[in-house]
């Protein structure tokens, strides 16, 4: 029996998991892989290898179903398999809601809509537990955005940027650009319980425009400016990024018009092919390890106290010069997961 499918464990009753646990077992006893078993099964092979290890070392018992703590779920098993198949495989617009994220307020509507129990919060979030299913952070992804170009960027595209780098002897830069605000908060407080916490901030506001670019190497550059990015902003950025440089230059940006911009171009063409710039398909600032600078930066900059703009100047660059000298945390950022692709 082989399936090209993963299975979901978190769907199977215990006893089905139990079962399969036993049979896994015996059939590396047999000689089975493990890498063999969990294409068997449809499960992830790290799933077999954890059951391996259990049995090694607590042995049979350690692979038969746990009794579940404390009062039993209201819900049978059936409704608990068809409850994750709804959070996993789908969103609340396709029950009639009018919202895309999954909290335990429409849980608990979902459930009593499906299957007619009226349940407490804290008994809608031990049920999301026991199947295993966290909050999570979701990624956003714009509407506009075309996966199929997104695919071929990463398999096609890049790689032969990469090809074409390794074969000049060039360095690669993501670059991209990003603004502050004054009375930009992130993060969370501490307040008593059942009061919402109030940000104090000044009436003034001011920002302040930043231009950065990381290699995968660890190479970080970066430039402050006060005023809209335009045109003249970022060639002064391009100049800046090829002082020193005796091997080419490779910068990856997004579409935005100034990058394609006449000035930009002409002062492109000027390097004699020293300096070239590629575009991220459109929508897509989640291919940019640069996003992550400003996550980093906009975070500590937040956290602290900022009554002027040269408080905020000062702040930032600071954020960005530690950025500077830690090349590893640099690297870090090419680690995400839809940045992987980039790593050389």
């Amino acid at each position: 029996m082989t399936t090209d499918k993963k299975t979901d464990a978190r769907k199977l009753d215990h006893a089905t998991l139990e079962a399969m646990r036993f049979r896994a077992i015996e059939a590396t006893k047999a000689g089975m892989k493990a890498t063999d078993l969990a294409l068997a099964y449809g499960v992830h092979r790290r799933t077999v290898f954890r059951w391996l290890a259990d049995f090694y070392k607590g042995g049979e018992p350690a692979l038969k179903a746990k009794p579940i703590p404390g009062r039993p779920p209201k819900l049978a098993e059936p409704q608990m398999q068809s409850l994750a198949q709804a959070v996993t495989d789908q969103t609340p617009l396709e029950h009639g809601f009018e919202v895309g994220l999954w909290t335990l307020s429409i849980l608990r509507e979902l459930i009593r809509r499906q299957f007619g129990h009226t349940m407490s919060l804290s008994s809608v979030s031990r049920v999301m537990s026991l199947l295993g299913i966290t909050v999570q952070k979701p990624l956003y992804r714009a509407w506009q955005q075309d996966p199929e170009r997104v695919q071929k960027w990463e398999t096609e595209e890049f790689p032969a940027i990469k090809q074409q780098a390794r074969e000049q002897g060039a360095t690669v830069f993501f670059a991209d650009e990003a603004g502050i605000r004054s009375d930009y908060h992130t993060g969370t407080t501490w307040a008593p319980a059942g009061q919402t916490p109030v940000v104090t901030a000044t009436g003034r506001r001011f920002s302040l425009n930043m231009l950065s670019a990381v290699s995968p190497k660890g190479e970080f550059r970066f430039m402050l400016h006060e005023g809209t990015v335009t045109a003249p902003v970022f060639k002064t950025f391009l100049q800046r990024l090829m002082v020193g440089a005796t091997n080419p230059v490779f910068v990856v940006v997004d579409g935005h018009p100034v990058h394609k911009s006449k000035l930009v171009r002409e002062f492109v063409e000027s390097q004699a092919g020293q300096l070239q710039l590629f575009l991220l398909p459109p929508y897509s600032p989640q291919l940019n390890p640069d996003e992550q600078v400003w996550a980093h930066v906009k975070k500590r900059v937040s956290s602290q106290f900022v009554e002027s703009r040269d408080d905020m100047k000062r702040l930032a660059l600071g954020a960005l010069r530690r950025i500077q000298k830690l090349p590893e945390l640099v690297k870090s950022f090419f680690r995400h997961n839809e940045c992987l692709y980039a790593l050389m």
